[in-house]
């Protein structure tokens, strides 16, 4: 099963990231709007934790957008608006539950249990797809769809790569990345993230597909797709 927080306070998305883990959940963490509606719309979670007090787009936005698309995923809203009004909003965008701030974590933690094993049939992707590169989340393996070539990844290699793909396009920074695929309490060297880029750009470059890795000087890392 996996889950999305969408959380701009990072001390409560740790927390929850630690806790669901613990559960054998796989967690993904967005810590602004902009980020976290990019990731909903790819479809690929069962469950969606949602703050409602974002920066760039707000909670209910992002909820809009993705019950405009068609997406079931389950979302169970977590902010400090607590009016009768708000949740109201929330459910009548979409909402499978809403949860007010300050919360206890086990609280949260039985209602998403509760709100899963609702949704214990839904079909989930086994892989994600850019450009002609498809990233197999079952056994950690790439494939290019134009040359039919493929090659396996190790497991740091795999958690970067699966998070530059959802959020292709998007210019992410070193720190967002050390977050999300060393942990927010991990001590790391400073290389470790340009000799995991190399070897993923190596890999690509074997199975000769039409994605890239681009370094934006100052800011951080994009994964793009490029005219052939």
């Amino acid at each position: 099963m996996q889950i999305l927080i969408i959380e701009d306070e990072l001390t409560i998305a740790d927390i929850i990231f630690s806790r669901l883990t613990k559960e054998k959940y796989s967690v993904d963490i967005a810590t602004n709007g902009e980020e976290g509606l990019y990731n909903s719309l790819s479809g690929i979670y069962n469950l969606i934790i949602l703050d409602v007090m974002l920066p760039f787009v707000n909670g209910f936005e992002i909820l809009k957008q993705i019950r405009e698309e068609k997406i079931d995923t389950k979302v169970i809203m977590l902010t400090a608006k607590a009016e009768l009004e708000d949740k109201l909003s929330g459910f009548n965008y979409g909402a499978d539950d809403y949860v007010t701030k300050p919360f206890h974590v086990e609280e949260l933690i039985a209602r998403v249990n509760v709100q899963l094993r609702k949704d214990n049939s839904k079909k989930i992707k086994d892989y994600i797809e850019v450009g002609n590169l498809k990233l197999n989340l079952k056994t950690s393996s790439l494939y290019c769809t134009s040359t039919n070539e493929s090659i396996e990844i190790g497991c740091k290699e795999f958690l970067l790569l699966e998070y530059l793909m959802k959020n292709k396009d998007i210019i992410i920074s070193k720190n967002q990345i050390y977050d999300a695929v060393w942990g927010l309490d991990s001590v790391y060297e400073s290389n470790n993230l340009e000799a995991y880029i190399s070897f993923i750009r190596k890999k690509l470059k074997i199975i000769d597909c039409n994605v890239s890795i681009k370094a934006v000087r100052g800011l951080g890392y994009k994964l793009e797709v490029y005219d052939e």
